[in-house]
């Protein structure tokens, strides 16, 4: 390969690796998901083909369930405000809901689901638990709010792709969920809205 390159000018060089850059792309485009090989993890099910974003859709809902009801269950019982503490509630609510059908959506498309919150996670709860009762509400209301920012992203572009009509159903459930929750957890009036990620730029 060295001395393929050193036979061809330079403006050769950028033209054969734009050539194959658009081919691998091509061929990424014109495959259809069910043709994908087995090392892109695809796989066939009744609803239809069902990919590597598809389950860590699932995966990622599941996990966020896991650590947004106990630590707002624990909110319920040390935030001081009382709008903090309805919050909580709804919160609690829409994820054993969601908790519900993520499972029985897991077990139809055969996703295995983790038991327990992610590192990250787990580093958000003890951060909350740790806070003192007058930085607890803040600490619980910008973590949560943060993080629902971050898997409203993943939602949206899975069901904005998804070819799957299980996961394009569910998609749309928790993207709604997602949604209410960071409209409730601005209500609080604590976000730091200086700390979210800027959106990203126009192209």
């Amino acid at each position: 390969m060295r001395r393929f390159r050193r036979r061809l000018g330079a403006g050769e060089v950028l033209m054969l690796g734009s050539f194959a850059a658009a081919a691998a792309v091509t061929v990424v485009l014109v495959l259809p998901p069910g043709s994908t090989t087995a090392q892109a993890g695809w796989t066939t099910t009744g609803s239809g083909p069902l990919g590597p974003a598809d389950r860590d859709l699932l995966v990622k809902v599941r996990q966020a369930g896991l650590w947004e009801i106990p630590t707002s269950q624990q909110a319920q019982q040390r935030g001081q405000s009382a709008r903090l503490k309805e919050v909580a509630g709804h919160i609690i609510e829409d994820h054993l809901k969601l908790d519900v059908e993520v499972r029985a959506v897991a077990a139809k498309l055969n996703v295995a689901l983790p038991s327990s919150p992610s590192a990250d996670q787990q580093t958000w709860m003890a951060q909350i638990s740790a806070a003192s009762p007058a930085t607890y509400d803040s600490e619980y209301t910008n973590l949560l709010r943060q993080a629902h920012g971050k898997v409203f992203a993943v939602v949206a572009l899975v069901r904005a792709g998804t070819r799957n009509d299980e996961v394009r159903k569910f998609a749309a459930k928790a993207n709604a969920a997602v949604l209410r929750h960071m409209t409730l957890l601005e209500s609080i009036g604590l976000v730091n809205y200086s700390e979210l990620p800027e959106p990203p730029a126009p192209r």
